[in-house]
């Protein structure tokens, strides 16, 4: 996927699918029975960091990526598509914090939250297909290596501390393949740390368990 362009879209292309897996996640938790939906997502580690993963990937792209290519095709046919990333984007977060408020609506929230996280689901998915199917192909045509570097630096130093948990999160349910892929783009002790200390302790969270001690 990854060698259709000139530029390395492996890590993009790794954390569109990680949104995904989360989203059908979140979508299952929802839909959950024996456990109030709402309880759950709203103590769990995996909705904190859905959302906070989420900001960094989308303000990353805002700071170093939109900005940038508007002004490079100021008088383009291509302004139109991006305008339109940049309108998906903005939709979202409205969504993340109505889903917050239904969360902490204790009487009519969870009414609320399966329309919440199924507009979540569709407004997100959408905006990943449309990036994938055309924002790539622009991103890649308008971009430098340079350019394109820059904000995976700038999305990496929003991590920040974060990372140890951030790449097995990151890699959750890959196919080894495509994991051994990503591993291969860090730098050495990126792996030499993963294999050896983030992955295991990443394997003993429970991302999607309601926090101990909490009620609905």
């Amino acid at each position: 996927m990854s060698g259709e362009y000139k530029l390395d879209m492996t890590m993009m292309l790794t954390i569109h699918d990680a949104f995904r897996r989360e989203l059908d996640r979140i979508a299952k938790v929802a839909d959950g029975v024996s456990d109030d939906p709402r309880t759950v997502m709203r103590t769990a580690l995996g909705w904190k960091l859905f959302k906070t993963y989420l900001h960094i990937h989308h303000t990353s792209e805002d700071d170093t990526v939109w900005g940038l290519m508007e002004e490079r095709l100021a008088d383009a046919p291509d302004l139109a598509l991006l305008h339109a990333m940049e309108a998906e984007h903005a939709a979202i977060d409205p969504l993340l914090a109505s889903i917050d408020e239904a969360l902490a609506d204790p009487e009519k929230g969870a009414e609320r939250l399966g329309g919440l996280v199924g507009d979540l689901n569709t407004s997100l998915r959408g905006h990943l297909q449309h990036e994938e199917a055309e924002g790539l192909s622009l991103v890649d045509s308008t971009l430098t290596q340079e350019e394109w570097s820059r904000f995976a630096a700038v999305h990496l130093k929003k991590v920040g501390e974060d990372i140890g948990t951030y790449m097995p999160w990151l890699l959750d349910d890959a196919a080894a393949d495509w994991v051994e892929t990503v591993l291969g783009r860090l730098p050495g002790w990126g792996r030499v740390k993963y294999e050896g200390e983030w992955k295991a302790a990443y394997d003993q969270l429970s991302l999607w368990t309601p926090a101990a001690g909490t009620a609905g």
